[in-house]
């Protein structure tokens, strides 16, 4: 009810426009985090909140996330499990997970209608499999609360002045501000990057986390779009592996085993110049040895080639296993000799492929990098350095593996953020 009347206020007094371009909160970002901390400070006060997006767009992150599904989080309800899919930032978030997780980001959306389903992989997506299911909820909720949203309109400087501080836009816009959220995103964005080492912060290096390996290899030249639902995969020369899916694409291999030791690795690969070799496990838990004396012992007569005796393994990527094995295509099992079978077996387990760059995972880039978190107050995601700035997503050092994680540190952290302005504004009020 304040607000409305401040904004009649404002249109039946324009001597007064000057004074209302005065805002409790300016979010700096049209994303996720920056969505939910303007919609929690709104939502828990009478706060004027205003969101500023440099892009025409709005959460965009969100429309193409999971194929234009949303993978909105990850069902993972205990904190400290939780936290342990964050390369960047592990140890720091389980306090705020313990306040603000997985299962309250469930309940906020049911909350607002929006029912959530789980896959087996424990990603959670809106029933629908429609991200404008999410986008609509949060743009209804941001109405509902009278946010105030401009688009196009980027933010060129923050002046700390008095007790408040100076936007200035980049259509020549003056606003001020009692309290800035930056949720601008990964700092591989300069204009983030910016801002925030302008107010005096310093800046973890940002590298890309979650993309695919180029590689280019006769054994998978020509199996595009093959996937193996369970891998393990290793880095010789360092502590790196993962677990998961893999898929081969026609620049090298992809999936979640692939994009998760990508994230677990941001730093060290970047130092490599992405040049390094990986080492798959098409096989793991089975005994290739003990299949391939059944196969032998029991379909003797049968062609190797003809089928693959592995379930997860597909024929064709089975065949190119043999021919790099030296197993000419009509060798029946009964002939393999024990050279051949030493080879297929590396194959199958320890088969290396040089990775020679690297290509981001279609348009779900995410950064490693960003303001320290020794930098931040993480029960309140003020500034550490400057009162009234805050930090939420991935403009902090903290990256999620692919999943729902980083969605799930930007609801959280925008939750805390948006709620501790929301508290000062009503202590202030009283």
């Amino acid at each position: 009810m304040v607000k409305m009347l401040m904004v009649l206020i404002l249109s039946n007094n324009l001597h007064l426009q000057k004074y209302f371009m005065h805002y409790d909160l300016i979010v700096i970002g049209g994303g996720a985090a920056g969505f939910f901390g303007a919609i929690a400070c709104a939502e828990h006060s009478e706060a004027r909140v205003l969101i500023l997006e440099k892009s025409s767009q709005l959460l965009q992150k969100v429309k193409i996330s999971g194929g234009g599904r949303c993978n909105v989080t990850h069902s993972c309800f205990d904190p400290k499990e939780l936290s342990k899919n964050y390369p960047r930032g592990e140890k720091s978030l389980i306090g705020p997970f313990n306040r603000f997780q997985a299962a309250d980001t469930v309940e906020w959306f049911e909350s607002r209608g929006v029912e959530l389903k789980t896959e087996a992989d424990g990603r959670m997506f809106p029933t629908s499999d429609n991200s404008l299911t999410i986008i609509d909820t949060l743009m209804q909720a941001a109405e509902n609360a009278e946010v105030e949203i401009r688009t196009s309109e980027g933010v060129e400087e923050i002046t700390p002045k008095g007790n408040h501080y100076v936007i200035n836009t980049d259509l020549g816009n003056t606003l001020t501000a009692s309290n800035v959220l930056l949720a601008t995103g990964g700092t591989r964005l300069a204009a983030g990057a910016r801002l925030a080492s302008s107010i005096g912060h310093t800046l973890e290096e940002p590298v890309p986390s979650l993309f695919t390996f180029k590689i280019t290899d006769t054994r998978i030249r020509e199996l595009s779009g093959l996937s193996v639902a369970n891998t393990e995969i290793k880095i010789p020369g360092s502590k790196l592996s993962s677990s998961g899916p893999l898929l081969i694409t026609h620049w090298g291999m992809s999936g979640p085993g692939i994009l998760k030791i990508s994230a677990w690795g941001a730093r060290e690969l970047a130092e490599q110049d992405y040049n390094f070799q990986i080492e798959v496990n098409w096989v793991p838990k089975i005994d290739p040895l003990e299949v391939i004396n059944d196969q032998r012992n029991q379909a003797g007569k049968r062609q190797v080639a003809t089928y693959s005796p592995f379930p997860d393994i597909p024929k064709r990527l089975w065949q190119s296993f043999l021919k790099a094995s030296s197993i000419p295509e009509k060798t029946l099992w009964s002939q393999l000799a024990k050279p051949q079978i030493t080879k297929l077996i590396y194959q199958l387990s320890q088969s290396k492929f040089h990775v020679d760059g690297k290509s981001l995972y279609k348009d779900e880039f995410v950064t490693c990098g960003g303001v320290p978190l020794k930098e931040i107050n993480l029960k309140t995601m003020e500034s550490k350095l400057q009162s009234g700035i805050y930090f939420a997503g991935e403009i902090m050092n903290v990256d999620g593996i692919t999943g729902g994680f980083n969605f799930q540190n930007a609801w959280t952290t925008g939750f805390h953020a948006g709620m501790d302005v929301a508290y000062n504004c009503v202590e202030t009020e009283f």
